[in-house]
């Protein structure tokens, strides 16, 4: 009989979902959105050997020809007038085996050598499509290491169909987002610190090294993987004292740990230092919006909200969760090492401000801690066979439904029933169950955002004007004559004095709500060519100063009477504010030298 055959059944019959799943889900473009970001290292190093994108005309060459992006929030323009990547280089290095291929095939067969034509796409997209099955083989076999061949099948089997990694390996990210490189990655980071501690050779040392290296490269905050191997079999004070004894021992592996740690990371600290003269660059300053909130994590939103709460939408986790109980009781040697991980990840993934994660079903964050969970999980499921036939009968049962309800859901995303970032209680419990939603049923979701810069507000009788504000010195103005205006200053801008007076306010002022809608309107009078005398009128929001959600109506765009008074009028979508003190400012910006009037800036705020 072949030895763990139901654990290597599960293996292959996850392995032909996940091929077929990809196969029907095969996406139009890969390389799109996040994608995009994480790839352009690639093509803009070796084939346009720009990697400080000097060249703008390269870049939207390429979003026009293959329409990656609606906008170019992936990089971060220099006020020297190029740009660095917003994301770190990580995911390009775990591309670049497929990316050469793509290239090598794309010079045989006379394709566009441009980075991104259909065999650099497919390339990527069967290279995702390999970390996903090398990433569920690691993980059997690190699950074979501690439980039996039934054990270790069914907690296969439970990660891959009761959580969101069917979704997030094939049909969200085409398979080539973070979540299955890092399952990937934390399946190896297991199975080489158990081959380096039972035989401390430098070869798992080294693979070690350079795969959490790669994975602190690729996202920043994995940097707590490193407390896997570190704090492997250290359960007290006496195992600490031995385990620190053993590093000393082996210190010269340890610092070769550390060396290629450390190199792996230059790459990215070098490529900040040349193109933006620092060695430490924070990527993410194009948008305040984006950040950590150590001081107050969503902790709860993560885990139990109906918008993206990770332990609604993935209940199996509540299992792998009390597995730790068994786990410390059964395996102390590795107790602390993963559960610290587990609750310092958990942390650190509930601290960012955008704590939902864009569009995505379950907690897509979290997808990379599973091997550490699959643990947890296995010792739970190792527990339910030692009790009696009714616990078994009853958890058994409570399994099969879990797994049945997450691939069903996992279809209604795929279907557009559930929503990847507006969910509500409300619209939850309304659509539970269901194949398709009604119009009237979408009206329970939170309020659909614009991603092209495009809003349009449009009353449909569920929204009521319920404030207005306006800046009074600019409130009493005929907008018939220029010579009125003419007696005040405070409204007349000039290449010495460039920004008008405006409106500022906190969130908290306008809205008590999520969101609201706002209306807003000025008055401008141009005594010269608009597109010669260039100004903007700018709405946005600030959190410590710093812009997000900025927007402007440019002139050059706007059709203007000269010498009269003109209305000018938008729609602005409050955003999803990091703080509700954050500020909005609606003002004018003079970006030419001649003078310019403007008047009676006024916001109209329409609540649900």
């Amino acid at each position: 009989m072949i030895q763990n055959i139901r654990t290597k059944l599960t293996f292959f019959f996850s392995t032909l979902v996940i091929l077929w799943l990809n196969y029907v889900l095969a996406p139009n473009n890969n390389l799109c959105y996040d994608v995009f970001g994480y790839y352009l290292y690639l093509p803009f190093k070796f084939i346009y050997h720009d990697l400080g994108i000097t060249n703008m005309d390269v870049l939207n060459g390429i979003v026009a020809k293959y329409h990656t992006t609606d906008s170019l929030y992936q990089i971060l323009p220099l006020a020297n007038g190029g740009a660095v990547m917003k994301y770190s280089m990580g995911m390009s290095f775990f591309y670049a085996p497929f990316f050469f291929i793509g290239h090598g095939i794309a010079f045989l067969f006379n394709y566009p050598m441009d980075g991104f034509s259909a065999p650099y796409q497919y390339s990527i997209f069967f290279g995702g499509i390999i970390y996903s099955i090398l990433g569920i083989w690691l993980l059997m076999k690190v699950l074979l290491n501690f439980f039996s061949d039934k054990v270790s099948a069914i907690t296969l089997a439970l990660i891959v169909f009761a959580t969101n990694v069917l979704t997030h390996f094939s049909m969200y990210g085409q398979g080539a987002m973070s979540h299955n490189m890092l399952f990937f990655a934390y399946a190896l980071i297991l199975w080489l610190t158990i081959k380096w501690h039972e035989s401390f050779k430098i070869k798992f040392i080294i693979g070690l090294a350079i795969i959490c290296g790669l994975s602190i490269l690729s996202r920043p905050s994995e940097v707590v993987c490193i407390l896997i191997p570190l704090l492997w079999n250290v359960f007290n004070f006496e195992s600490l004292k031995a385990k620190i004894a053993t590093l000393i021992k082996d210190k010269w592996q340890i610092l070769l740990f550390v060396i290629i740690i450390g190199m792996i990371g230059s790459f990215q600290l070098i490529y900040w230092k040349i193109y933006t003269g620092k060695f430490l660059f924070y990527s993410y300053g194009a948008n305040a919006g984006e950040g950590f909130e150590f001081l107050s994590p969503y902790l709860f939103q993560v885990l139990f909200s109906f918008r993206k709460g990770w332990l609604l939408y993935t209940p199996i986790m509540i299992f792998a969760i009390l597995g730790f109980v068994k786990l410390y009781k059964n395996n102390r040697f590795i107790f602390w090492s993963l559960i610290i991980y587990f609750l310092l990840n958990l942390y650190i993934v509930s601290s960012w401000s955008c704590w939902w994660y864009a569009q995505s079903y379950s907690q897509r964050s979290l997808i990379a801690s599973y091997p550490i969970m699959a643990i947890g999980l296995g010792y739970f499921i190792q527990w339910v066979f030692t009790q009696k036939l009714l616990t078994k009968c009853t958890l058994g049962i409570l399994a099969v439904g879990i797994v049945a309800l997450n691939l069903f859901q996992s279809f209604q995303y795929y279907s557009g029933v559930l929503s990847g970032d507006s969910m509500t209680k409300a619209y939850y419990c309304k659509t539970f169950g269901k194949l398709h939603a009604s119009d009237e049923d979408k009206k329970l979701l939170l309020v659909n955002r614009f991603f092209d810069g495009k809003e349009v507000f449009v009353n449909d009788g569920s929204y009521v004007k319920t404030k207005e504000f306006n800046i009074e010195r600019l409130q009493n103005i005929r907008y018939d004559s220029l010579s009125e205006i003419d007696k005040s200053t405070s409204n007349k801008l000039t290449a010495d004095s460039i920004y008008s007076p405006g409106i500022e306010m906190s969130y908290s002022e306008i809205t008590t709500k999520d969101h609201a809608w706002l209306r807003i309107s000025a008055w401008v009078y141009p005594v010269v060519d608009v597109v010669e005398n260039r100004f903007c009128f700018v709405t946005q929001f600030t959190h410590k100063g710093f812009p997000y959600k900025y927007t402007t109506f440019d002139s050059e765009k706007l059709n203007l009477k000269l010498n009269a008074w003109n209305e000018i009028k938008l729609d602005y979508l409050t955003p999803e504010v990091r703080r509700k003190e954050d500020q909005l400012k609606v003002y004018f910006w003079l970006r030419g030298k001649q003078p310019l009037f403007v008047g009676n800036i006024r916001i109209s705020v329409y609540e649900k």
